[in-house]
């Protein structure tokens, strides 16, 4: 389906396949887009039969007898109350089997929209779609020690993500630009996401009024019929673990449910701390968390789209700092998946995490550790996919690309054993036999530059050439790889009008408020 351009709410009732055809290419660009990942290889499952119905009993024990706080928020309160729930206070108690019901009306997958529709993925089935690093306040790279993010950072990052094939979403908050009021940013953060790229992008849940903002900002861009219709936004809502939903993730979740958008409705949890330490404990309490939080999404909206979310760390029992990359979080992941593909409902977790300051060995043995079971999981939405360090308190350039590199190499993992005449290679043995190489033969020539996955921060060559070329770690040589893609980044074309629109609405908005800094 193709995206309707339009300035704003005047969109209602244009029509004329012509400007489709002449906006899509416009956006259009030549900048290489692997597009959704289609997992053609079986999800690894940990969990039993028997497994999967424990923790699905625990997890309704929790809803039915210990409950799940909704606070500050009564109108929450009163659409749980009217569905049935046991209210106390602020304290919802669910009947056995109500919010499984209740979930059975979210979609189990939908089409997220790009403002170039060849950018348009589907999450959920055997897809998985990888977005970059979510919330970090703080930026570095390979020049700049470790330091608050600014505007200028963000903007960066967005133009890389939207160059990076493997990345699938721009993202949202990629980094946190603390230099713009906390009341503000959002605006320019989405216009960034916007204007800068054109791959679907995800929206503000700092505040229901920011989430608002940032549905009038995409129905500027795509017309109000549109994001009504479909799905443009993909936003990220945390439980606060353990067993609560406060105010503000409710009201943005209020907000894009009434107004179809998809939400990640995603339990944060830091094993031990926010939940017990045992991963069969976490996976109970993370599904009646998830669980309730979908329940009361599809009260507001029946069939809004929602991503069943999980993040799930374990942590130093010494220190009490989270860690990453570790085996018990991992089975998490893969007992997740299965519990949700039992839901039918599209499913997030994982990322390439690290607990690393900076993108050392510890980063890629962690992330490495953290991304492999997410996509063997068959994790449909995989945030902080690119980008993360320090626990997810820094946005790195240089980690992104590095990141992306393996994110590429993986599509091609999980597409699996090619069995075609081509694949089976038999003309190759056939013509080369015992003995002989196969350097040059036919076989070998058709398909010498597709047959292997090249990265492109890896150094593969001699130790005299590395030497050479100057004897530069994985860091420079991604440092090098960012500062070619800048130097190389078009921005995507906008219809003037739009941009125009946009901007107005942001001024508008901006004024109409005093600069607030925390």
């Amino acid at each position: 389906m193709t995206v309707q351009a339009s300035s704003g709410r005047r969109s209602r009732g244009r029509s004329g396949g012509g400007a489709e055809a002449r906006r899509a290419a416009r956006t259009s660009s030549a900048v290489q887009f692997l597009g959704a990942m289609e997992r053609k290889l079986s999800p690894m499952e940990v969990l039993s039969e028997e497994g999967l119905e424990i923790i699905e009993n625990n997890a309704e024990t929790i809803l039915e007898e210990i409950g799940i706080e909704f606070r500050d928020d009564p109108e929450a309160i009163a659409i749980l109350k009217e569905a049935g729930a046991d209210i106390q206070g602020e304290l919802v108690r669910f009947p056995r089997g109500m919010c499984r019901e209740l979930c059975k009306t979210v979609p189990s997958s939908y089409q997220y929209h790009g403002r170039d529709p060849a950018r348009t993925v589907t999450v959920g089935g055997k897809n998985t779609v990888y977005a970059p690093v979510y919330g970090p306040p703080f930026y570095r790279d390979y020049v700049t020690d470790r330091r608050y993010a600014t505007i200028d950072d963000f903007r960066k990052m967005v133009k890389l993500a939207y160059m990076l094939p493997a990345l699938h979403s721009s993202g949202g908050t990629i980094c946190e630009p603390v230099d713009v009021p906390v009341n503000k940013r959002h605006l320019d953060m989405v216009y960034t996401h916007l204007r800068y790229s054109t791959k679907p992008i995800m929206g503000s849940v700092t505040a229901p009024e920011r989430a608002q903002d940032s549905v009038d900002l995409c129905s500027i861009v795509f017309g109000d019929q549109f994001v009504q219709d479909n799905t443009v936004m993909t936003s990220l809502i945390n439980a606060n673990s353990p067993m609560t939903f406060d105010d503000t993730m409710l009201g943005a979740l209020k907000v894009y449910a009434k107004n179809n958008q998809a939400c990640i409705v995603s339990p944060f949890i830091i094993g031990g701390a926010m939940s017990p330490v045992t991963p069969a404990g976490v996976m109970a309490q993370a599904l009646a968390e998830g669980l309730a939080g979908i329940a009361f999404s599809q009260l507001v909206r029946p069939g809004a789209p929602i991503v069943f979310g999980t993040f799930a760390s374990s942590m130093s029992m010494q220190t009490g700092a989270p860690t990453f990359g570790m085996p018990e979080p991992a089975l998490i992941i893969y007992g997740m998946a299965q519990l949700v593909r039992r839901l039918n409902i599209p499913f997030r977790s994982g990322g390439s995490l690290c607990a690393s300051k900076l993108p050392d060995a510890q980063a890629a043995y962690e992330s490495a550790n953290t991304i492999l079971p997410t996509t063997l999981a068959g994790v449909n939405f995989s945030l902080h996919a690119a980008g993360w360090l320090e626990g997810g308190l820094v946005s790195c350039p240089e980690k992104m690309i590095m990141d992306a590199d393996q994110l590429a190499a993986l599509h091609v993992q999980m597409t699996g054993v090619d069995l075609s005449e081509n694949g089976q290679a038999m003309s190759a043995v056939r013509e080369c036999g015992p003995g002989q190489h196969f350097l040059g033969c036919e076989h070998t020539k058709q398909n010498f530059e597709t047959a292997y996955y090249r990265s492109t921060v890896g150094d593969s060559n001699s130790f005299e050439q590395w030497e050479a070329e100057g004897a530069k770690d994985t860091f420079a040589r991604a440092h090098d790889v960012m500062n070619k893609m800048l130097s190389e980044y078009v921005a995507p074309e906008i219809d003037p009008a739009i941009d125009e629109a946009l901007l107005a609405f942001i001024a508008k908005r901006k004024e109409s408020m005093p600069d607030a800094m925390y």
